[in-house]
């Protein structure tokens, strides 16, 4: 494979982004885009700015007196220019609307028919750039008896079923729903607007046209229930928690070892031969109610006590140790920090640096990798208007009075 060059552009750098979301889903969108190489310049309430910026502690400070920006804001907004405008006033309406007729994309999550008070919905915005692509990103939808309901990722999470099927079952200690660590309604919404704009994108090259694009965290959060789903579209029995256990495969969960936990992910008839060879028991891969997969299934119950007991006289990393070498899959239960200490995670480079204001801080790196256009770290999340001066006199070509005129009505 040929190296990239240095100074190859991002896939995306020919397009522009006009970003007015705000907290995670939509910045993670545009973070990707930005990534890519598109230019995206994130609006943002002046003196106020994006919520999560103090969403904190922790937050990276460049004294000691300022409150600075949270570790959460850095997470969804390098590569961005940051502009503040005021989106309840004429002028800043006015200064929104000729910025968005030089874009390809806006992005948006305002509660449904806030932006078209204000002439910046899709149909004014198109009216003025047909090209325009135009994703809004919302709790419920555009439509729908919940369309006008704010709603947050942990409401999604219960709502969408995903927390009925995560946490320990039903007569177990410490029995109950749980969500997922991270705010996984909003991530995986950003994913899928990712992947919507960029077909939208596609389209326009042979339509001519943009589009509106309503995603909401609610629709994208049951897509994740995804085969959970399908076996109670089959079945018709309603899927329940198994802790760390899978649905459908077997075993296929967490099992206590001396001293530490065990994550076995034996997934088919062949790797659970491996896994009888390497743990001493070849005549389980022979037992009738263990053989195929449906039968450990049936027998689940069963079969993971025996795994369980076994897995008890070991540690952790001598069971991985002799698994990896059959060949059967598995791995251990990482702290953060073990993360980013696994030489296979340092390769892969998924930790990276950027200066910035406060210093050098480290950010996750993007996961995504291109032989021809890779992806650029060219600016760390911005400060609170950063780049009002700079893109409003370049893009709209306000002079320096103007500017002043603004800010001295508190439009920017």
């Amino acid at each position: 494979m040929t190296a990239p060059s240095p100074t190859a552009r991002g896939p995306l750098s020919h397009l522009r982004v006009l970003d007015l979301s705000r907290v995670l889903a939509g910045p993670f969108c545009t973070q990707n885009l930005a990534d890519m190489g598109a230019e995206v310049i994130k609006v943002e309430k002046p003196g106020a700015g994006d919520d999560t910026r103090g969403w904190g502690p922790p937050f990276v400070k460049s004294t000691p007196e300022e409150r600075g920006d949270s570790a959460y804001f850095l997470s969804a907004n390098r590569n961005k220019k940051s502009i503040t405008v005021d989106l309840a006033s004429a002028e800043g309406q006015a200064l929104i609307r000729r910025l968005a007729e030089q874009s390809d994309i806006v992005v948006e999550n305002y509660k449904v028919g806030t932006l078209a008070r204000y002439g910046l919905d899709y149909a004014s915005l198109q009216a003025l750039n047909p090209r325009l692509v135009y994703c809004s990103i919302t709790g419920f939808g555009q439509t729908g008896p919940y369309a006008p309901r704010p709603g947050y990722d942990f409401v999604f999470q219960g709502m969408g079923g995903l927390m009925s099927i995560t946490g320990v079952p039903d007569g177990q200690p410490g029995a109950g729903p749980m969500k997922v660590g991270v705010a996984v309604a909003d991530l995986i919404t950003a994913m899928y607007a990712t992947s919507a704009i960029l077909a939208a994108i596609e389209q326009r090259h042979v339509s001519g046209r943009g589009q509106h694009i309503d995603i909401a965290l609610l629709d994208c959060l049951i897509a994740l229930t995804s085969f959970q789903t399908l076996n109670w579209f089959v079945s018709g029995e309603v899927p329940q928690r198994l802790g760390n256990g899978h649905p459908n495969i077997v075993p296929y969960q967490v099992f206590a070892c001396k001293g530490g936990h065990l994550i076995l992910a034996v997934a088919n008839d062949g790797q659970f031969k491996s896994f009888c060879q390497a743990v001493g028991k070849p005549e389980w891969a022979e037992d009738p109610r263990f053989k195929v997969g449906a039968a450990r299934g049936a027998n689940r119950t069963l079969l993971c006590e025996m795994v369980a007991e076994l897995m008890m006289q070991r540690t952790m990393h001598e069971w991985i140790e002799l698994l990896e070498a059959h060949k059967v899959p598995c791995g251990p239960i990482n702290t953060i920090d073990q993360v980013f200490e696994d030489p296979q995670v340092q390769h892969r480079g998924m930790r990276m640096a950027m200066p910035h204001a406060a210093g050098e801080i480290s950010l996750l790196a993007s996961p995504m990798h291109f032989s021809d256009t890779p992806v650029r770290y060219e600016l760390p999340p911005p400060r609170l208007g950063e780049h009002t001066r700079q893109v409003l006199q370049q893009r709209l070509g306000l002079s320096d009075e103007a500017l002043q005129a603004l800010h001295a009505k508190g439009v920017l």
